[in-house]
Order: structure tokens, then sequence, then C-alpha cells
């Protein structure tokens, strides 16, 4: 049985929390107080195999940094949207692509979108990854 939006939602949350001082949530918050980090989920890709095995899920990262005109932000860009490293996004879902053994792999296919976000009138720095869960 393939894994619930919920479990991977949870999976990522878990995997994303593993980089320090990073505040992550299994779905977008109602306040920004960066940095902050959640999934949401783009598509469900059903019947990727015979019998209706290999459920592929695609979900999208948000990492909201910081104030968009504060530098230290746009420094950590640098570790965020690392190949490897302690706070590396990559590195951090891949270390373990199951999930806790809710998926049966993942693969982080891009980082992408560097861009802003606007929230009860201030402006925040956001990037965006690109996963594919298959459950």
């Amino acid at each position: 049985m393939p894994a619930t939006v919920s479990q991977v939602a949870d999976g990522i949350k878990t995997r994303l929390a593993t980089i320090s001082g990073l505040r992550t949530f299994s779905y977008q918050p109602e306040q920004l107080n960066p940095p902050i980090a959640y999934p949401s989920l783009s598509s469900v890709i059903y019947h990727r195999a015979f019998g209706g095995g290999n459920v592929q899920m695609v979900w999208i990262i948000h990492v909201v940094v910081g104030r968009y005109l504060d530098r230290t932000a746009h420094a950590l860009l640098d570790d965020y949207l690392s190949y490897s490293g302690a706070k590396s996004i990559r590195a951090a879902l891949e270390a373990d692509t199951t999930l806790g053994g809710v998926a049966a792999s993942l693969v982080v296919s891009s980082s992408a979108d560097v861009s802003s976000l606007q929230q009860d009138g201030a402006e925040f720095l956001e990037i965006q990854t690109t996963i594919t869960v298959h459950a």
C-alpha cells in the first residue's frame, strides 16, 4: 500500500528538521518566522507500474530564509542550495530516501525559483526545491 500524503509530508518535515536552526512544518504555517521549511504537494502520479504500483508524488519544498533585503538571508542560500553539508536541503532529504520507512525512495530533482514571498506587509526570501517521492 502506498504511503499517504500526510505520512510523506511528516517524513519530509522530519528529514528537514535535521538541519540545525531550520524550523520545519508538514504544511504552510500561518506565521512566517524564518528560517522555516515546509512541503506542498504538487502532483500525484498513479499507475507508474503494473497493478497500480509505484505511485509518485511530486513535492515542492519551500524554504523561507529571511527578510528579502537582509544580506544574512542571501548568504544562507549557499548553505541551503549546496550539494552537501550540514545545511544542505538536498543532503538532508536524500540522507534517508525512505523518509523513515514510509516511502520506497525519493530523488531531489532541483532547487530553483529564488523569489520573494509577501506576508503581512513584509517581503521574505524564499527558495523552492522539487522532489519526487516513490510512495
